[in-house]
C-alpha cells in the first residue's frame, strides 16, 4: 500500500483519489488555504488531512496534483521547495511543453516525474473516465488504480505523451462547445436566433433545445476552461498550428466565468447576455 497525496481534491481530483482509496491506499491531502466546499469533499471521502503541503511532502511517497491548469507550475514549484522526494504525476489539462519544463525542473531534484491526463468526467461510474499516463515510471502510478472507476492507461514512457492527447482531445470537445457558444450569441445578436433554432429543428428534431442546454450548463465549469484553451493554444502553436481559435474559444468562456457559483443553471438569454455584453 503507497501513501498517496493528492492536491488538490477538487470536483475532479476527490474523484481520483476515491479511486486510489478504493485500490487500497491511503490517500492524503493539505487542508490549509483551501476552500470550504474543499474541505467538506475530503471529509465525505474520508481523506487524511495532514494540514500543509510541506508536511504532505515529507508524508507521501506519490504525489498526484489535480488542480487548474494555470496552477500547475506553482504547485510543482511548491514540492521541490518542499523537497519532497518521491513520485509526482502532474494530471492537469496542460500543453506538453509544460509539461517537459516541469520534469525537467523535477527530475534536476531527483524526483520522479510522470504526465497525465484525465479525460472523461469525474471518476463515479464505471468506464466514463481515463487516465492517460506516459513516463519511465508511468506503470507504477496505473497500478494505483487498479480495480477501481479510474481506468489508468499508459500510453508510454515520453513525457509531455499523455498531456498531448488531452490536449488534441478538449481542443475539440470544449472548443465546440465554445463556438457554439459563440454562434448562438452572434445568433442573438443579429436577430435571427429564432430562425436558427427552426433551421436546427428541421434537420434534427430536439437540436435546439439540445444546444442550448449545452451552452447553459458549461457555464459551471467555463472559470475552469479558461486555462485550458490558453494551453490548447499553446500546443498547437508548438505544432506549428494556427492558435487563434482556441484563443477566442478562451475569450468566450472568460465572458461565462462569472456564472461559476451560480445557485442554478442561468438561463440561455441570461448566458447570451454576458457575452455579448462583456464589460
Amino acid at each position: 500500500m503507497s501513501a498517496v497525496g493528492i492536491i488538490h481534491p477538487g470536483a475532479m481530483g476527490i474523484s481520483i483519489a476515491a479511486s486510489a482509496q478504493a485500490a487500497g491506499h491511503a490517500v492524503y491531502w493539505a487542508s490549509a488555504g483551501r476552500s470550504a466546499a474543499t474541505r467538506r469533499r475530503a471529509d465525505e471521502r474520508s481523506l487524511l488531512d495532514i494540514d500543509t503541503v510541506a508536511r504532505l511532502c515529507k508524508r507521501c511517497d506519490i504525489l498526484l496534483c489535480v488542480c487548474p491548469p494555470h496552477a500547475a507550475e506553482a504547485v510543482a514549484d511548491s514540492t521541490l521547495a518542499a523537497e519532497f522526494a518521491g513520485m509526482y504525476c502532474d494530471a492537469n489539462a496542460i500543453a506538453p511543453q509544460k509539461a517537459r519544463r516541469i520534469s525537467e525542473r523535477m527530475s534536476a531534484a531527483g524526483i520522479d516525474f510522470v504526465d497525465g491526463g484525465i479525460i472523461g468526467p469525474p471518476a463515479w461510474e464505471k468506464g466514463r473516465t481515463r487516465f492517460y499516463l506516459s513516463g519511465r515510471s508511468a506503470p507504477q502510478i496505473a497500478s494505483l488504480f487498479a480495480g477501481s472507476l479510474t481506468e489508468a492507461i499508459v500510453i508510454g514512457e515520453e513525457v509531455g505523451r499523455a498531456s498531448a492527447l488531452k490536449m488534441v482531445f478538449a481542443a475539440q470537445t470544449k472548443g465546440a462547445t465554445a463556438l457554439l457558444s459563440a454562434v448562438q450569441a452572434a445568433a442573438e445578436a443579429m436577430g435571427v436566433r429564432g430562425d436558427l433554432d427552426a433551421e436546427w429543428t428541421r434537420r434534427l428534431p430536439n437540436a435546439a433545445e439540445s444546444r442550448a442546454n449545452q451552452v447553459r450548463t458549461v457555464t459551471a465549469k467555463a472559470w475552469r476552461f479558461t486555462g485550458e484553451m490558453q494551453e490548447i493554444a499553446a500546443t498547437f502553436a508548438e505544432a506549428g498550428l494556427p492558435d487563434g481559435f482556441h484563443l477566442a474559444a478562451y475569450e468566450v468562456y472568460r465572458r461565462m466565468a462569472g456564472f461559476k457559483d451560480a445557485d442554478a443553471t442561468p438561463a440561455l438569454d441570461d448566458v447570451l447576455a454576458a457575452l455579448l455584453n462583456d464589460g
